[in-house]
């Protein structure tokens, strides 16, 4: 099953209970603010325009994170989710210049820092068929989780029923090439500081029409990274082995 959220904004209380359970089922600092995607805040309840405005990966159904990743530690899972794998990060950063949604961070602070983003619970909950953390603390229902065609079905239901409550458009059904996560407004959601004029088409194949034109500088470029990251993981790995003496 192909696994999606539908956050319905009019519905957000803005208890940020969604943006706690993710900080405890990933162990992340409570400490940091919940009202902003950080590298320690995977799930963020943001308050703009008098609407609360939950905040996290798309999860698009083609990433373009994971299309720019020249080391594959990125990857879109059959459950829906786009997982991260550190130890295979050379902390180039490409996924967050490619992602239309501005959603990976980095640990800007750490000595050996890392990708951060939401995971969809993938280990922990989702590949063992269960709801992520988020959705399942959700007090009013207002981000509920499902198959992805069936929250679309919903989404669309709840639109045509209350015609007057919501802008009739379902954010993430298109954008980017559509999305895990779906968002329902009656504000528009321009308006809201989401994303505008994004396309429709998947941004990997946007990518890839201009990286075919300049493969030698493509091929020097991860040939050179990737040498980067071997002198740099090895230089750790032999710090660990041996430590200077005291």
């Amino acid at each position: 099953m192909k696994s999606a959220i539908l956050t319905d904004l009019t519905k957000c209380i803005g208890c940020e209970a969604c943006a706690l359970a993710c900080k405890e089922i990933n162990e992340l600092p409570v400490s940091a603010p919940m009202n902003m995607l950080s590298a320690y805040t995977w799930s963020a309840v943001e308050h703009r325009n008098g609407v609360n405005i939950r905040r996290q990966c798309m999860h698009c159904e083609e990433p373009a994170c994971v299309s720019a990743c020249p080391v594959a530690a990125l990857e879109k899972t059959k459950e829906g989710a786009v997982i991260y794998d550190a130890g295979k990060c050379m902390g180039c950063r490409y996924c967050m210049v490619a992602c239309p949604f501005g959603v990976p961070k980095y640990e800007w602070d750490k000595s050996i820092p890392t990708i951060q983003k939401c995971i969809l619970c993938h280990e922990k909950a989702l590949s063992q068929g269960k709801e992520p953390a988020c959705t399942s603390a959700c007090p009013t229902g207002a981000t509920i989780f499902g198959e992805r065609a069936a929250l679309l079905r919903e989404a669309q239901k709840r639109i045509d029923e209350n015609p007057g409550s919501y802008v009739p458009h379902i954010y993430g059904m298109r954008e980017a090439g559509g999305t895990s996560v779906f968002y329902l407004s009656a504000v528009p959601f321009a308006d809201l500081g989401f994303p505008g004029n994004l396309k429709e088409d998947p941004y990997p194949k946007l990518t890839w029409k201009v990286l075919s034109k300049i493969p030698n500088i493509v091929s020097t470029g991860g040939v050179l990274l990737l040498g980067i990251w071997w002198i740099i993981n090895r230089r750790i790995k032999l710090q660990d082995e041996n430590p200077p003496s005291v």
